[in-house]
């Protein structure tokens, strides 16, 4: 293969490459956090759990 071709091809495929590499990395960075979705949801089910359960009598 033509040294020229090569190195053609090759940039080509470094350029291909870098931009999918660079789609990978905002689409990573979209994300929202899980961290904070999961602490927020998992609350929300010990408030409908404390909402469900039956009241407590008071005490004097």
């Amino acid at each position: 293969m033509d040294p020229e071709t090569h190195l053609a091809l090759h940039q080509l495929r470094a350029a291909d490459l870098r931009a999918q590499a660079e789609a990978h990395r905002l689409a990573t960075e979209a994300k929202p956090p899980r961290a904070l979705r999961s602490r927020v949801g998992w609350t929300l089910v010990e408030l409908g759990l404390r909402l469900a359960a039956s009241p407590r009598p008071a005490l004097a």
